[in-house]
């Protein structure tokens, strides 16, 4: 019988691929998300009944370890980038990785791979970056034989990095960043999930950085999003004081509000953009789980068209420039 692994966040940005690279592996594949009626379209990634969407809060004991009972192996793609309501930093990434691993641990699961980010520093001023180290922590206090992913930004069709500022590019002149001297590293999702399949079947252990071929500041990647997208804009930095003042304002709104007007940024946020995000020099890679990484040049261009001023009638327009009348 084929083996079963239960994927944590199986239907978010990242878990998506895993669960379909899994499933072309052979595996029964458990997608453990809090709205298992909206995740219905990870089914079609294996053969009927190979690929079930199940109901799952990991903060919870009872219902970690319903999911997780038969299970060859675990794995954590569960993260926030933002805290709403009882989903806070520590709930999730420290307190919920945790919990997965100590009942994965109890019930004889010693396969995990868990999806943390570089930047996760124990001694950070950010807490995100500090409930990353200590849900890291946590996972190898109970699966000390787990694989630990470390991604920079993660890019593909799904994201909220490339698309988010896309869609800002079509209103204005002025594109606004914080940070535009950061330096990133950015990853393909399929990449990413091609490292996580390869870390769980080759008995693979220990910690890995995640980063594309090429390092870039964060003026250049959006000077690249531009490129692709077409559009001229003047890209301004806000000095990181102003960018606080602006994070603090947004935080009142949004709790005056009750949620119902979202943070356009967190002062978190401010801090870890401060940051670059990119491989340590020392530190095991893709190249260590057989894995090459792709470059943003080849995947942009297949999501970003929708932004361009026509669409996907830009390329034709363009086209027809070049024929002789």
């Amino acid at each position: 019988m084929s083996k079963l692994v239960t994927i944590f966040g199986g239907s978010g940005f990242v878990g998506r691929y895993i669960a379909r690279r899994l499933a072309k592996e052979g595996w029964r594949i458990r997608v453990a998300v809090r709205n298992p009626e909206q995740a219905g379209f990870v089914r079609p990634y294996g053969v009927v009944g190979q690929v079930e969407p199940v109901f799952c809060n990991i903060r919870d004991d009872a219902s970690v370890a319903a999911v997780t009972k038969g299970a060859d192996a675990v794995i954590n793609c569960v993260g926030v980038l933002d805290e709403v309501g009882k989903n806070t930093f520590e709930a999730v990434q420290t307190e919920g990785a945790g919990r997965i691993a100590r009942i994965a641990a109890g019930m004889g699961i010693t396969q995990m791979v868990h999806v943390s980010a570089i930047g996760a520093d124990a001694a950070s001023n950010s807490e995100y970056a500090r409930t990353k180290a200590a849900g890291e922590a946590a996972v190898l206090a109970h699966q000390p034989d787990a694989v630990i992913l470390r991604p920079s930004i993660v890019f593909g069709p799904e994201d909220q990095f490339f698309n988010r500022f896309a869609g800002m590019s079509r209103f204005g002149p002025v594109l606004p960043v914080i940070g535009a001297s950061t330096k990133f590293q950015p990853v393909f999702v399929d990449d990413v999930a091609a490292a996580a399949v390869n870390g769980l079947q080759s008995g693979a252990s220990g910690v890995y950085e995640l980063g594309g071929p090429d390092v870039h500041s964060f003026r250049a990647l959006m000077q690249q999003m531009l490129q692709v997208v077409r559009r001229r804009r003047l890209i301004v930095n806000t000095p990181f004081g102003i960018a606080r003042i602006m994070a603090s304002v947004f935080g009142v709104v949004q709790t005056l509000t009750l949620g119902i007007v979202r943070a356009p940024v967190t002062k978190d946020q401010v801090i870890n953009l401060g940051y670059d995000n990119v491989v340590s020099v020392d530190a095991k890679t893709l190249a260590d789980l057989n894995v090459k990484p792709t470059a943003m040049e080849a995947i942009l261009p297949d999501y970003l068209w929708r932004f361009r001023p026509s669409g996907q009638y830009d390329a034709i327009k363009e086209s027809a420039k070049n024929l002789r009348t």
